[in-house]
């Protein structure tokens, strides 16, 4: 069966035809790579992926990074980080983000350098599985006013990974290493896509704690009204789960969220993260700010 994409509402691809875990062709790398730079969002269901094969589907697309959360790591595979409220034996978490909701956000807004790349394989989840959302904040700024347009020009915002951290389940307090290797740091707040030479907002409510050279209130105020613009249905894409899944998606354009689930129920999806070609995707670029 040849590749086929099918088009989702109101973004996104549904990859079909493909087995994720065989050598892909140049001809299919091509397709995919031409539709996840355009759309941010790329979807394939009932995959069957061991770590290695993951690992090696997702150097396709990008560098695989390991991430400052050593401990939700693999240890087969530190490029794979595992999304879980399971625990071992010991009651120890076997990964991180527990059952409780996650707001929107953005991954890796903390770092000067983000690596914008996502890649997240379902393997086990209850029978009543929490939504994922995304956001599409290329399709927000389309639809922004000339004005809050114009507001948005030269805005640097700032991002503080200790504002994330504070709304996980079962996170112990921020060690000193892992203050050390989130630094504050800021973005742009509008970025070009360096193929379709489209405007994007970046953002991260939930690790965003003002505008640089703003008033507090004023920053946090003009944010608010950003996430409540760009979360309008018309800009979201909704993922109801299946085993299986594996979705891609481009952190440089989308935020995303997900529901709370009954922690009683299993659920372990397993990540993996990459460098983006900015000849090809948005790339934010940041600088690190000396703590006040």
């Amino acid at each position: 069966m040849a590749l086929t994409l099918k088009s989702l509402s109101p973004f996104g691809a549904e990859a079909q035809g493909v087995n994720l875990w065989e050598q892909l062709s140049d001809a299919q790398v091509k397709i995919m790579q031409d539709a996840w730079s355009q759309s941010g969002l790329l979807i394939f269901r009932r995959q069957a992926l061991a770590e290695g094969e993951l690992v090696r589907f997702s150097a396709v697309f990008g560098a695989t990074e390991s991430i400052v959360r050593a401990d939700w790591a693999s240890a087969a595979f530190p490029q794979v980080i595992q999304i879980s409220n399971m625990k071992d034996s010991s009651g120890r978490s076997i990964g991180g983000l527990g059952a409780g909701e996650l707001d929107w956000h953005t991954d890796q807004s903390y770092v000067v350098a983000p690596a914008t790349g996502s890649v997240l394989y379902m393997v086990e989840m209850p029978a009543n599985a929490p939504a994922t959302y995304w956001a599409n904040l290329q399709l927000a700024y389309a639809a922004l006013d000339a004005d809050t347009r114009a507001r948005c020009e030269g805005v640097d915002v700032v991002y503080d990974y200790l504002a994330r951290q504070s709304t996980y389940d079962d996170e112990p307090q921020m060690s000193a290493e892992l203050r050390r290797n989130t630094p504050i740091v800021t973005h742009p707040l509008v970025n070009t896509h360096p193929v379709t030479g489209a405007r994007s907002l970046y953002l991260d409510p939930t690790t965003a704690v003002g505008i640089l050279g703003w008033d507090e209130a004023l920053g946090r105020a003009f944010l608010d009204e950003l996430r409540a613009h760009v979360t309008q249905p018309q800009f979201v894409y909704t993922h109801q789960w299946q085993i299986g899944d594996v979705v891609m998606w481009d952190n440089g354009v989308l935020m995303h969220r997900r529901d709370a689930f009954d922690a009683t129920g299993n659920r372990l999806l397993k990540r993996t993260t990459l460098k983006l070609s900015a000849a090809q995707h948005i790339v934010p670029s940041g600088t690190e700010l000396l703590e006040a």
